[in-house]
């Protein structure tokens, strides 16, 4: 693996922990800094963008963008062709393409549409703003995690019983909650970048790359592997 797995981001409207979230940060992102905000993490745009909006990158009110999967999309999507990861231990089914929350995750994190194609400003910037390095995941996800891929713990007794109740959250800002697996990590029965990476920075702990948890002791691949 050329990258740490973890890197990737992540919304699937189907997700009951991103849809309210995305109404949530929007109101209370002109409040101070801090952590369990947008304010200020890795997808507080506004500097790099030279705007004043922190929501507008992703969402809009008015004129969405149709079928998409996440709530009121403004951004350019995706259209590359992507390299899916494979192996010869895997047991669940992965779909052809990235599908759902993680089709949305890279529509910036491919390296082909920049972080300022959204809205009306599709195409704009001079050169367009990329992403690069660790972040740029690029089309090939074949040396990532595997995504919209199905959780499938009968086929692969290595992974936890999608039933088996866990915690996510940081205590220390006093942002926990409990739940199954499936419930929490698991839109649609399938692992995608949201499973382990709040894009939102509501629950994700703090310096670790937006992750739903932490990952001390690999505690947050061994809440779904059973190692």
């Amino acid at each position: 693996m050329r990258r740490n797995p973890m890197n990737k981001l992540t919304k699937s409207p189907k997700s009951s922990l991103l849809v309210g979230m995305a109404g949530v940060v929007c109101g209370f992102a002109a409040l101070s800094a801090s952590a369990g905000t947008i304010v200020g993490s890795a997808h507080d745009l506004q500097t790099l963008l030279g705007i004043t909006e922190i929501c507008v990158v992703c969402h809009t009110p008015h004129n969405a963008q149709a079928d998409e999967e996440a709530p009121l999309w403004n951004h350019e999507t995706t259209i590359a062709t992507f390299t899916m990861y494979s192996s010869g231990s895997l047991d669940g089914a992965i779909s052809a393409t990235p599908t759902a929350a993680s089709k949305m995750c890279l529509s910036c994190h491919d390296g082909t549409v920049a972080v300022d194609a959204y809205g009306l400003s599709i195409g704009a910037g001079t050169p367009a703003q990329q992403l690069t390095g660790n972040v740029n995941l690029t089309a090939d996800l074949s040396n990532d995690h595997p995504i919209s891929i199905t959780y499938d713990n009968v086929a692969d007794t290595g992974l936890v019983d999608p039933s088996t109740t866990v915690t996510v959250g940081d205590a220390a800002q006093g942002d926990q909650i409990s739940g199954t697996i499936a419930d929490l990590m698991l839109p649609g029965g399938q692992v995608q970048c949201n499973s382990c990476h709040d894009v939102h920075n509501v629950r994700a702990m703090p310096g670790t790359k937006l992750l739903r948890v932490s990952n001390v002791n690999s505690a947050l691949c061994t809440t779904c592997h059973d190692k």
